[in-house]
């Protein structure tokens, strides 16, 4: 072959691997390799995610989020701040890159987004009044009691979670989110507001003394979850570079120091579960 056809052989394979390549890379990577931020989305939501007094993210899982990218290279980081049911729609529709507002895995999200392998368990409290004057410690007490909960708009395995133990709809009260849930509780619009441990003892430390929080241990194993970052389907090749990022970070000293502010410890770390594993079941 002349020389001349191997260097348009040559160009042309470069040119093809290239097209590939692009073609398997998705929205995220071409954003990252652009030049544009990455923009990450979560709610109000302490103190997993929400935005501090002067607009920056602040939280455990923007803290975690943050550090973790800035491990990989990544420091064009943008914040989106939205209601918590629209997370999962901006997602989907390019508003928003990753989702950081502390989501449980759940089956149902797994058929619509890419979980990035567990990066914190939590299990699900209770706030009730000063003494919980009703003695509610867990679903079946609700149930029995005919007491009122509080919890949020779409915290699905809560609700679900309640339900299964025989509190009827009626009795299920639903909110925006935690400020809303404390001021239910106090209010006496509610027995029991429900969220996740890490909110309910923010809202705890947050009333000045007027709500106990109950043992969590009384709650079902079915109330434990697991947080992971949400990406889109489209993303997976980004997604497999966090994890791999995940495994070198994930519990370091560096990891915990910029959590720990806001709650986190060893207990929550997430074990060797996988996100094969909680998507499959819960």
């Amino acid at each position: 072959m002349k020389l001349r056809n191997v260097k348009f052989a040559c160009a042309m394979s470069l040119t093809l691997f290239a097209t590939v390549a692009k073609s398997h890379a998705g929205e995220l990577a071409e954003r990252i390799e652009s030049g544009k931020s990455i923009r990450i989305g979560f709610a109000y939501e302490e103190p997993y995610a929400y935005p501090d007094g002067s607009g920056q993210p602040a939280g455990f899982v923007n803290a975690y989020t943050i550090g973790l990218l800035h491990e990989m290279g990544h420091d064009n980081v943008e914040p989106v701040v939205m209601d918590w049911g629209g997370l999962i729609p901006a997602l989907q529709s390019g508003r928003v890159d990753m989702i950081t507002g502390g989501l449980y895995i759940l089956k149902a999200r797994c058929d619509t987004v890419e979980f990035s392998e567990p990066i914190a368990k939590v299990t699900n409290g209770f706030i009730v009044q000063k003494g919980n004057p009703k003695g509610l410690t867990n679903y079946r007490d609700i149930a029995t009691k005919s007491a009122t909960m509080v919890t949020g708009v779409g915290y699905s395995p809560i609700i679900d979670g309640a339900k299964n133990d025989g509190v009827a709809d009626a009795n299920i009260m639903q909110v925006p989110g935690p400020s809303e849930i404390l001021a239910a509780v106090l209010a006496g619009r509610a027995d029991v507001g429900v969220a996740g441990y890490p909110t309910v003892r923010d809202l705890e430390r947050k009333s000045g003394g007027k709500v106990d929080v109950p043992d969590p241990d009384a709650l079902p194993e079915t109330q434990q979850a697991w947080v992971g970052i949400a990406f889109r389907k489209t993303d997976q090749d980004i997604r497999d570079k966090f994890n791999e990022a995940q495994k070198r970070y994930l519990g370091t000293p560096a990891m915990m120091d910029v959590v720990a502010k806001y709650g986190y410890d060893e207990k929550m770390l997430p074990g060797d579960r996988t996100s094969e594993w909680v998507c499959a079941n819960r």
